[in-house]
């Protein structure tokens, strides 16, 4: 009985030890981390910004909450804003907002994107930062979707199947209306957003 004591007092004492050195390793190896994997999402996030920002020095992360009423269309339709930041020129002055949209309506999942809006409301460019659509149809999106959105000052776009006639309308990916309605959800919804930024003044 006292043999199987000790035993069990020895083994515990064992996996107490192993516990205590991984959990120290493992802190350690967080610490040591830590600041490289912050370092390199942050440069992630400004050349996310760049991106659809070109001109633009630098980025600042601020508070983009909906109005209610925006709030509520979104939900309807899928549509939630990620995150907002403001875009300033090399002079330090406000230039615009990146905002970062997703849509939940896509027909692999949620459809992420940045767009690059200006003060006057013109939408520079949208990048897509997370998509999983079917291969050869949604998926085109890079190539189908996103240069129909450069430099377009219209307020909101709808898609079409029998090609676009003016600057508001977007070419509909063939095969993937699914896709192509959520791209385009997302892309209007973050407009709006930006549109309540600019109208909101800083919202830092």
């Amino acid at each position: 009985m006292k043999k199987d004591v000790k035993v069990m007092l020895k083994e515990a004492f064992v996996l107490f030890s192993i516990t205590l050195i991984s959990g120290l390793l493992l802190g350690f190896v967080y610490q040591l981390t830590k600041d490289p994997i912050a370092k390199a999402q942050e440069l992630a996030i400004q050349n996310a910004c760049k991106a659809v920002f070109s001109d633009a020095a630098s980025f600042e992360l601020i508070s983009a909450v909906p109005s209610a009423e925006l709030q509520a269309r979104m939900e309807e339709s899928g549509v939630r804003i990620e995150e907002a930041y403001e875009a300033y020129g090399s002079d330090g002055s406000l230039i615009g907002h990146v905002i970062s949209s997703a849509s939940s309506e896509g027909y692999g999942g949620d459809i992420v994107l940045y767009l690059g809006v200006d003060l006057e409301g013109k939408l520079r460019d949208v990048s897509i930062l997370d998509i999983s659509e079917t291969a050869g149809l949604g998926m085109n999106a890079e190539s189908v979707l996103v240069p129909q959105f450069h430099d377009k000052a219209v307020s909101s776009f709808t898609y079409t199947k029998t090609g676009s006639t003016s600057e508001s309308e977007i070419d509909a990916i063939s095969g993937a209306t699914i896709t192509t309605k959520a791209f385009t959800n997302a892309v209007n919804y973050g407009l709006e957003m930006a549109a309540e930024l600019r109208k909101g003044g800083d919202a830092r």
